[in-house]
């Protein structure tokens, strides 16, 4: 820190230059982020210093939250006062710790606990086991990439307290089984969280024949991202739990807050984005984010379309505005996209295939000027 502080001026024109270093969305396939809309900024701005923390000095900023809660409820089949069933969380990471935090806390009885998910879970549920004594245990995919319920069913046992679904996975934006999952967890009397960390604002606006949420009896508790397919700002996520005991299974005591009770992974909380996700859930409403979806979906086909005109296959038809394409020595052509026509895309694990994600920055015109150079990085 410098003795004398720099002007204002001096300070913004160091910030564009930082900022002019990052990478645009343009030509970013690989992230499940986006862009926000303006009125989420709008919001976030004007609530920037509201600490959900301490929510006693923001009563209006948390009503906001309850009422963020309630539009999540409604959207999941939520019946039990949602509002006094979760809360806003940092993202999909935070919430998919809680949940099972939770459980543990839930089923203390256990002493060396285990959670069965799919392969295909995110590595926040790896940061779970790392943080706690839970065992963590992978089931098989199908040929499908979703997971394999036999290999589920085969991995549990006394100690088994949860089982994890996953409603839109990262590499593939497969749907696993939740339906089946609901019915094992009711069969064996434990938990069943579902990842729906990017599904979560994509299913409920598609024309698709499944079931993924507190429809379902046993699915006891939700994740749910708004800063990603929902356009608010970063960092926006959301936690649901079936009933408010099992949310109170987070409680920790905080004698000198305007609160006396805690139930956040972190203390201090952004109600800003509280304010963000209010506002453009409300901006939009279904209608608009109908239409959000329909355009990521239509412009999903022609990704599909325009490959297969150029003899790349998907390794499984896309289910969400997910694509991984069946392109041979997959590391090397994204190698060639980024270092010679600037395209950011990722790599899936098993098997190895070029992951793009059509977010709502990816446009038809985006995809056209792609294909043409995904088309001279396979030569």
């Amino acid at each position: 820190m410098e003795e004398n502080g720099k002007t204002k001026e001096e300070i913004l024109a160091i910030l564009k230059k930082a900022k002019s270093a990052d990478t645009s969305y343009e030509r970013v396939l690989s992230s499940m982020c986006t862009y926000p809309h303006e009125i989420a900024v709008l919001a976030h701005t004007q609530f920037i210093e509201s600490n959900m923390g301490d929510p006693g000095l923001f009563p209006g900023t948390f009503d906001l939250e309850r009422q963020v809660l309630g539009m999540f409820g409604e959207m999941l089949h939520h019946k039990n006062s949602p509002e006094k069933a979760g809360y806003i969380t940092t993202g999909g990471t935070e919430s998919n710790i809680q949940a099972i935090r939770s459980m543990k806390n839930f089923r203390r009885d256990i002493s060396k606990a285990n959670i069965i998910m799919p392969q295909s879970a995110h590595f926040s549920f790896d940061k779970v086991a790392n943080l706690s004594e839970i065992e963590i245990r992978k089931a098989s995919l199908d040929d499908l990439l979703k997971v394999d319920l036999d290999s589920v069913r085969s991995l549990i046992d006394e100690n088994t307290i949860g089982l994890v679904g996953i409603a839109g996975t990262t590499e593939f934006g497969q749907l696993d089984p939740i339906n089946e999952l609901s019915e094992l967890a009711i069969e064996k009397d434990i938990f069943l969280h579902v990842d729906a960390a990017f599904g979560g604002f994509v299913i409920p606006f598609m024309d698709l024949d499944y079931s993924y949420d507190f429809k379902l009896e046993g699915v006891t508790s939700m994740t749910i991202d708004p800063h990603k397919m929902a356009l608010s700002t970063i960092p926006s996520g959301g936690l649901l739990f079936k009933e408010p005991e099992y949310f109170e299974c987070l409680e920790i005591h905080t004698p000198y807050l305007s609160v006396n009770k805690q139930y956040s992974l972190t203390g201090t909380r952004s109600g800003a984005a509280v304010a963000s996700t209010y506002a453009v859930m409300k901006h939009l409403g279904r209608e608009g984010y109908k239409k959000v979806v329909s355009d990521c979906m239509s412009v999903t086909k022609k990704l599909v379309e325009g490959a297969d005109k150029l003899g790349i296959g998907t390794v499984i038809d896309p289910v969400l505005n997910i694509v991984a394409l069946d392109v041979p020595e997959a590391d090397l052509v994204r190698k060639k996209l980024l270092d010679e026509h600037g395209w950011h895309v990722s790599i899936t694990r098993d098997p190895r295939a070029l992951r793009i994600v059509i977010m709502p920055h990816i446009k038809n015109e985006t995809i056209e000027l792609f294909l043409k150079d995904l088309e001279k990085a396979i030569k």
